[in-house]
């Protein structure tokens, strides 16, 4: 499983809510939720870059700022109401709370202690963070006017 497949409703390809599109995404939460206090969306299974655990039935790679964001836009792009939104608001909530104090994102975080690994600052975090906010905005405006 990797994050990455969010690209098949993302850029087109098939309806976020389309029942293959659904199943896939649900299986990427079950199965690259990170199962630590931490928690987080890990980019793959057993992601060995920067890896620090070996127990990958809870930690199948480290919690990645993108990935967990992708899985809140993917929640974004199929609430029908703004309690469905819920989901989306944790991740985001997640995201923002692993923030360093600066505003300073990094690629990942480690997966028992929230630091920061890898590349910090990471702007594709940070783009990835905004975009997430303004589908989230756009959403609870469509919702709204429902």
């Amino acid at each position: 499983m990797d994050a990455s497949l969010i690209g098949l409703w993302y850029f087109g390809m098939f309806a976020a809510d389309n029942k293959k599109v659904v199943r896939t995404m649900e299986t990427m939460h079950d199965r690259l939720t990170v199962r630590t206090k931490v928690g987080g969306i890990a980019r793959y299974e057993n992601d060995y870059y920067h890896q620090i655990s070996s127990d990958t039935k809870s930690v199948p790679g480290n919690p990645w700022f993108i990935c967990t964001l992708w899985l809140a836009q993917w929640y974004i792009a199929t609430a029908t109401t703004e309690q469905h939104l819920n989901q989306a608001l944790d991740l985001i909530q997640w995201a923002a709370e692993r923030t360093l104090t600066s505003g300073v994102m990094a690629e990942q975080v480690h997966p028992f202690t929230n630091a920061p690994l890898s590349v910090s600052p990471l702007t594709w975090s940070h783009a990835t963070y905004v975009a997430t906010i303004l589908e989230y905005r756009k959403k609870i405006q469509e919702l709204a006017d429902d």
